[in-house]
């Protein structure tokens, strides 16, 4: 069959992505992507380090960025993104800048990480107090809570798993029995942190159980390079990526400010923090269970909660609930 009339295939746009070593989640990542757009993707080396505050310095390394950049350039992105949270705010607000400003130069185009990106979807849906969720331990846990501090915006609760390793294996019932319990104090949004958490199919039967945006770090990694080169990130019922989801059920919680881009507080500068919220934590496992396969989707019910044992303080006790 003669096909040459179809002239080839249509021109795509590109989106450079560089990833930690261990990333597992690509398919995630192509799945807010339009047609129109490929996604190009790069890792880091790998280092015999488990997920922590050593980890996270060691593959936001300027040199280790700019290299894959370069590496990047052969395909002609329009943007890099750095698909890494704890890489992207464990240096401060003012390490990612400089992480940016590294891969700018070494590409010659826009870059960006996970980390800036979620601050700047907090200021799109104008949310200044936000509750958190990571699969991180307590110390990488508390970088984060710093990170978005110093930016002026509060953290109301937060949960976290306390896991060092396979973080792409945790299901989506872990991911909604934690978002529960890290929803206190008022806040105006979940965040979902960690590139390697599975989370899209999870986001909108949260926001319609919480009635509040819900944000994570894959879905503001391509949210915000799409929106770089004038794309906009494709998804079921999200709150960031359809203004009208903020109307509907994301959009009826009370805290919400009336005017929230006109109140949101400089990027940078010092923080309020608020009091300390009870939290909870699945500490010290090496392996969150058996393996299971994200694309399985979500359980409608949910689930009564969050696997069979206590939580677990990073002592390995168990935890005030």
């Amino acid at each position: 069959m003669d096909v040459s009339f179809l002239g080839g295939p249509q021109p795509q746009r590109g989106v450079g992505v560089v990833a930690p070593f261990d990333f597992a989640l690509d398919r995630e990542l192509w799945r807010w992507v339009p047609d129109e757009v490929s996604l190009h993707l790069t890792r880091t080396p790998f280092v015999p380090v488990e997920v922590s505050l050593d980890l996270a310095r060691l593959v936001s390394e300027h040199e280790t960025l700019q290299d894959a950049v370069r590496a990047l350039s052969a395909v002609a992105p329009e943007v890099a993104a750095y698909a890494c949270t704890s890489g992207s705010f464990v240096g401060g607000v003012a390490g990612e800048r400089a992480m940016c400003a590294a891969m700018t130069q070494a590409g010659e185009l826009p870059s960006l990480t996970t980390s800036g990106a979620l601050l700047e979807a907090l200021r799109e849906i104008g949310a200044r107090r936000v509750a958190v969720v990571t699969p991180y331990t307590r110390s990488v846990t508390d970088s984060l809570e710093d990170y978005l501090g110093e930016a002026g915006i509060t953290v109301t609760g937060r949960a976290y798993l306390g896991l060092t390793r396979h973080i792409w294996k945790v299901p989506y019932r872990d991911v909604v029995d934690m978002a529960r319990e890290a929803v206190v104090g008022s806040p105006d949004a979940l965040f979902i942190s960690c590139t390697n958490l599975p989370t899209y199919d999870v986001i909108p039967q949260l926001e319609a159980e919480l009635r509040m945006p819900v944000l994570s770090a894959n879905q503001v990694t391509v949210w915000a390079a799409l929106r770089e080169i004038g794309a906009q990130a494709v998804g079921p019922y999200q709150a960031l990526l359809d203004p009208a989801a903020r109307r509907g059920p994301a959009g009826m919680a009370s805290s919400t400010v009336a005017d929230p881009m006109a109140s949101m507080p400089p990027m940078a500068g010092p923080a309020a923090h608020a009091e300390p919220e009870p939290e909870a934590a699945l500490a010290g496992a090496a392996s969150p269970g058996p393996e299971v396969d994200p694309a399985d989707g979500l359980d409608p019910g949910f689930g009564p909660g969050v696997g069979e044992g206590p939580f677990l303080d990073d002592s390995g006790g168990p935890s005030a609930m």
